[in-house]
């Protein structure tokens, strides 16, 4: 759901040298950790989750007093604190006590009102035992302590962690965050900021073991992992995770059908939110419609088994480690003959269906589609790539389809403008506006790099909107696509509102995948798609990675993990980053 933008801030976040982000009054801070997960509100309220059972219920505490230090999953006030811990799923708010504790009594909005939870109070406890998850407060002298858990059992253990080993741990785990600590407090924070969104979307089950990777806050209910949001999230885990990768990929696998389909998301949840989300399957027809099989979230996305293939090139290349390739190459070997299966009369470009099921979930785009074609051209190459040390018959058969996906791009997709249109076809119908999301041509190289220059001058021009006087609402970021969608009727829900969602909002991961073509080809105007976004969440106090925004319309998700992508581009390019401080380049 959007979250307006209020016309004039209620809160301003100052991001300070020290990575630290401050304000005078306090504002909205999400917490994620490997299990726990809440909301930490500014009216002295703590929302609390568990990954794989959903929201567990609320805490009430009394509040501190400003001015307020928010950093990952902490906030430092003048008179109390919060840190979370990450070995377990606990936290302490310092110097406060809890004054309710109210159950939730559903742990999802799609979810059966449960009966009421269990409830019992001492001096020094509050504990709450319903029927998916448990809260256990306990007040450790002038401190509050709080622990969840899937069963009492859990909760009790991560009781067992002292008051300074939860601040211990939340102070390494900002220091973990911080990637770029000689930036400038802007491109600092985003970067400290975009690597926790990533971090923290590592799950945890109860006993340690990797769980996948969340899209965010908003995906415990039930407990998902995506293809694509995953894709974009690892290029930052790369850096610092790259276990959590290895272990992101054998999850997509296990979600991959025998014909190469893959579904937008694989279903992760816990026994008892399991039990409810089949009631829910069952008894929906909607719901059955979308989700076919009890693993799947939105079954047959058309982008997710191209993702699959790109998550292995890219962890290939990170880690030297051939062995996911290996082990899965029969299922890339499926993807390939898949979307061969795709092409027209022998062509090498697939069609996409007229559907709404890859990245644009609220726009039937079909026919020939610039984003998904750069993600075909570059699982090919990586099916080439890979392929010489594993299968050269079938890495020679690629780098041919792919050698001929390339020659029938511009007749396919270049407009006039220099281009390439959206979606659709020639003979039929074509958006010709120009998209962020087109830029996977020019991530996976489709297009000559003469080409790739004049793109990124059209982006620019068009899409950056300090350069774009038609669009009505000033210098606010980089649209993700303009103008609007031509045809309303290819467009549904949220998108079907101009400047709306996919509809030429602002998607942090889209600039990060803009500004990462930039300074991969040595060109300037890099900072502006890095930062302009984050300045925008300071200037509306949004303490978090946010999904997307814009004016009219307001935010999506706070801490969403693919936002984390800018990040992963400013550590990736922190020499060039380096460089341009040094000589006071680019700082427009």
């Amino acid at each position: 759901m959007d979250s307006r933008m209020p016309t004039v801030p209620s809160s301003v976040l100052e991001p300070r040298a020290d990575g630290d982000l401050v304000s005078t009054a306090p504002v909205l801070l999400p917490v994620m950790a490997p299990r726990l997960q809440g909301d930490l509100m500014a009216d002295g309220s703590l929302g609390l989750a568990l990954w794989g059972a959903g929201k567990l219920g609320t805490v009430t505490f009394r509040r501190w007093t400003g001015p307020y230090h928010y950093a990952p999953n902490r906030l430092v006030a003048a008179n109390g604190a919060l840190h979370v811990a990450q070995s377990a799923p606990v936290l302490v708010l310092l110097n406060t006590r809890i004054q309710r504790l109210v159950p939730a009594r559903r742990c999802a909005w799609w979810d059966a009102v449960k009966p009421a939870a269990r409830v019992s109070r001492t001096a020094a406890e509050v504990r709450v035992v319903g029927g998916w998850g448990t809260i256990i407060a306990v007040l450790r002298g002038a401190d509050t302590v709080i622990a969840v858990g899937a069963d009492e059992d859990e909760a009790r253990q991560a009781l067992a962690l002292s008051v300074a080993q939860i601040v211990a741990e939340a102070k390494a785990y900002v220091d973990r965050c911080d990637g770029l600590p000689e930036a400038d407090p802007v491109l600092r924070t985003m970067v400290i900021q975009g690597r926790h969104a990533a971090l923290s979307s590592i799950r945890s089950d109860r006993q340690g073991r990797f769980a996948g990777l969340a899209a965010g806050q908003a995906y415990s209910a039930p407990a998902r992992t995506y293809y694509r949001d995953g894709y974009w999230t690892l290029q930052a885990l790369l850096q610092c995770a790259p276990e959590a990768v290895r272990g992101e990929i054998e999850i997509l696998a296990a979600g991959m059908q025998p014909d190469g389909e893959a579904p937008s998301g694989v279903i992760l949840t816990g026994p008892a939110q399991s039990q409810a989300w089949e009631r829910v399957r069952g008894n929906n027809a909607i719901v059955h419609e979308q989700h076919l099989r009890p693993g799947d979230w939105w079954s047959d996305h058309f982008d997710s088994p191209l993702f699959f293939v790109l998550a292995i090139r890219d962890y290939v290349a990170a880690t030297g480690d051939l062995e996911p390739a290996r082990t899965h190459w029969e299922r890339i070997r499926t993807v390939f003959n898949r979307y061969r299966g795709f092409c027209r009369d022998g062509g090498a470009l697939p069609l996409k269906p007229r559907h709404d099921r890859d990245w644009a979930d609220n726009v039937f785009r079909h026919g020939f589609v610039s984003y998904d074609i750069g993600l075909w051209i570059g699982a090919l190459d990586t099916i080439a790539d890979l392929g010489q040390r594993i299968d050269p018959v079938l890495a020679e058969t690629a780098a041919a389809v792919a050698r001929s996906a390339r020659a029938e791009l511009d007749a396919a997709l270049l407009t006039a403008d220099g281009w390439y249109a959206d979606y659709g076809t020639v003979d039929d119908f074509r958006d010709d506006h120009l998209t962020l999301d087109s830029l996977t041509l020019l991530r996976f190289d489709a297009v000559s790099p003469a080409r790739a220059t004049s793109i990124l001058a059209a982006v620019a021009r068009r899409l950056e909107t300090r350069n774009n006087s038609e669009q009505p609402f000033g210098d606010w970021g980089v649209m993700c696509a303009y103008p609007p969608f031509a045809r309303r009727k290819d467009t549904r829900a949220k998108s079907a509102f101009a400047f709306r969602y996919h509809n030429c909002s602002d998607w942090p991961y889209l600039d990060g995948l803009y500004a990462g073509e930039i300074l991969r080809r040595g060109g300037s105007g890099w900072r502006y798609p890095l930062t302009r976004w984050w300045e925008t969440c300071l200037a509306q106090g949004w303490a978090g990675a946010v999904e997307y925004f814009s004016p009219p319309f307001g935010r999506g998700s706070l801490l969403q993990g693919w936002s984390g992508l800018p990040a992963a581009v400013a550590v990736s390019n922190a020499a060039a980053i380096a460089h341009a401080a040094a000589f006071r380049e680019d700082r427009t």
